[in-house]
């Protein structure tokens, strides 16, 4: 089956919570065994949380944002699948100042390079592939946020160049751009009845995304059924870029 991923060994980095949590256990449910990167001590420490469920995943403690902190983490070996779904926002206008933009950016853009990198010749090895989540925001500006706007746009970029860059080597570079999606990093919006509906008047399917839709898109690019999809990015929003 195109969809049946036993045998198969994935690591979603940003995999703790939210879309990444949900991406894990679709290649879980799918017979993957699957390893998640996190910021918290141990899988412990997210008993509870919202959107969060380690049940059946492999955990390691990376702070992605740190470069050290990704060169030291362990090489996970063998590797069929490398899902980079890390994001981080800050409100308020933070990204307008240094150090916001420097986080953001460093977390959103540079440490995709640096996972890639991490893992290009295990995944070569296996003829493996790379999944970068972006998000629809790299398409058109964002007002309050312009260095998640500018790290989505270079995911999107990195992409294609990647994907042409790779693909030689028998790594197939594919992305995955959500629309609005109820996570941690949007309930600036789903808490605010009044944005909220205004939001969802622009989606042509009238809901918000879920993390199992994207579970859903991913699972198909990594498989057979996109095995001639190289460097492109799917767009999956219900029709709110369009």
């Amino acid at each position: 089956m195109d969809l049946d991923f036993s045998g198969k060994t994935v690591l979603v980095v940003g995999g703790s919570s939210g879309i990444g949590n949900g991406v894990a256990h679709g290649f879980r449910e799918r017979g993957a065994r699957v390893h998640v990167w996190g910021t918290r001590a141990s899988a412990a420490d997210y008993d509870g949380m919202d959107g969060s469920d380690l049940e059946g995943l492999g955990y390691a403690k990376v702070d992605v944002g740190v470069r050290e902190e990704i060169a030291a983490a362990e090489t996970i070996a063998p590797l069929d699948v490398l899902v980079l779904c890390q994001g981080t926002v800050q409100y308020r206008r933070a990204e307008f100042e240094p150090e916001g933009w420097d986080r953001v950016m460093a977390v959103n853009l540079d440490s995709l390079m640096d996972c890639a990198r991490k893992f290009r010749s295990t995944l070569a090895e296996r003829k493996g592939v790379i999944i970068i989540v972006s998000s629809v925001s790299g398409y058109t500006s964002n007002r309050g946020n312009p260095a998640y706007a500018a790290s989505k746009a270079g995911a999107v970029s990195l992409t294609k160049t990647l994907g042409e860059a790779w693909a030689p080597e028998g790594i197939r570079v594919v992305g995955l751009a959500p629309g609005l999606v109820d996570t941690k990093l949007t309930k600036v919006t789903t808490e605010n009845p009044q944005r909220l509906e205004a939001s969802l008047r622009a989606i042509p399917l009238g809901r918000m995304g879920t993390p199992a839709d994207m579970a859903g898109a991913a699972l198909l690019l990594a498989s057979p059924l996109a095995g001639y999809v190289v460097g492109q990015t799917l767009i999956v929003d219900g029709g709110l870029s369009l």
